[in-house]
């Protein structure tokens, strides 16, 4: 091979290596200023615009502290009406969700055999009373024969005693009477109060014991709630505290006041029940489940709302908002509370009006860049 070919191919080789090394080197560049470029759009989306209400300041306020309470509601006024005599039972027309008055006929049970027994004692104390005239003329003719002298004082006195049998027998057959015309009037059923039928748990010609369940009535115009509380968080309620409920299906809150505590604990569990009175009980029923948080005194401390202490991490922290930057700072919660209408926690450590995220921001990034709409605190 000449010389001059060698150095003809060592010089393309090295001219491919430099044009190789030049592309490589432009590809590079070209990547990095694409990178640069994605990062500048993607700090330039980052930032997050700020409404009014998606801050909130720290402040020192005093909020009310609050025992959380739940049970179900019932009827201060109840009753069950029962049969107190066995029969047949008829008439019974009110079905579920009537209304009834108080002293309103319900039912009867038939009073054929009632209506006998009644007939019966009466003309047994018609009998006895007619052996109590007979004994009466005999002590009377029997005390004028002793004043004359014709028979025996001992005499007067078997009379006198034959007078006092017949008046006993005469009035256990009056009682006997009364005691038969009651269970005459226990065959009609009446309504003890005014309300609703909430059950009804015989049927008409049904046969009724003593004692047997006929229809319940409730009186909705007055609920409480039964709540049961700890030993412990007992010792703190009173009668008179308020509490704030709400009730499965309806969004309004409700106002009711603790009326009584029960002075014995339930055995087994060692809860105790606190009875509290529904300031109004439109629209609610008995044996819906409420909640709320009862009242038991005053903290006058720094707070948040309970949602803008976040809890995804493994100790609880809120998201500042400083220097137009979001940073994390844990927080230890405290005492909870009412505060205007909304639940409150009690939290240390943070300065007096710092902002602070709502809960309903969500999380955002420690160090991610904030913007203030205009009225932004």
């Amino acid at each position: 091979m000449k010389r001059w070919l060698k150095w003809i191919i060592a010089a393309l080789v090295i001219a491919l290596m430099v044009l190789g090394t030049l592309r490589t080197l432009s590809a590079r560049k070209a990547k990095q200023l694409e990178l640069e470029t994605q990062q500048t759009a993607a700090k330039a989306q980052a930032v997050v615009e700020l409404t009014p209400a998606d801050v909130v300041q720290v402040k020192t306020i005093e909020m009310q502290q609050g025992l959380a309470i739940s049970g179900p509601l019932k009827a201060i006024n109840s009753a069950v009406i029962k049969a107190r005599v066995a029969g047949e039972l008829q008439g019974l027309t009110v079905r579920e969700g009537d209304r009834v008055q108080a002293g309103q006929i319900i039912a009867r049970i038939d009073a054929t055999e009632f209506v006998a027994r009644v007939r019966q004692a009466q003309q047994q104390a018609e009998s006895a009373k007619a052996q109590v005239d007979i004994a009466k003329r005999s002590f009377e003719n029997n005390r004028s024969l002793v004043d004359q002298g014709f028979i025996s004082k001992t005499a007067l006195e078997s009379s006198m005693a034959n007078l006092s049998a017949a008046q006993a027998s005469y009035q256990a057959a009056k009682a006997g009477a009364d005691v038969a015309t009651k269970s005459l009037n226990d065959t009609v059923l009446r309504a003890p109060i005014s309300g609703l039928v909430s059950q009804r748990l015989a049927q008409p010609g049904e046969r009724v014991g003593i004692d047997a369940r006929i229809v319940e009535i409730v009186d909705l115009s007055r609920l409480e709630l039964e709540a049961s509380l700890s030993a412990a968080d007992s010792l703190n309620v009173h009668v008179g505290q308020g509490a704030r409920l709400t009730v499965e299906g309806n969004a309004k809150p409700i106002q009711a006041k603790v009326v009584r505590i029960n002075p014995s604990a339930v055995a087994g569990s060692r809860s105790v029940l606190a009875y509290l009175a529904l300031e109004s009980s439109t629209g609610l029923r008995q044996g819906l489940f409420a909640q709320g948080t009862l009242g038991t005194g005053t903290l006058t401390t720094q707070a948040l709302p309970l949602s803008a202490v976040r809890t995804d991490k493994p100790q609880p922290y809120v998201q500042l908002v400083s220097n137009q930057q979001v940073a994390h700072q844990n927080v230890v919660p405290g005492a909870q509370g009412e505060w205007e209408g909304q639940t409150m926690v009690a939290v240390q450590g943070l300065a007096d009006d710092a902002l602070v995220l709502q809960g309903r921001v969500g999380p955002v990034r420690a160090g991610t860049l904030v913007k203030s709409t205009p009225g932004n605190p």
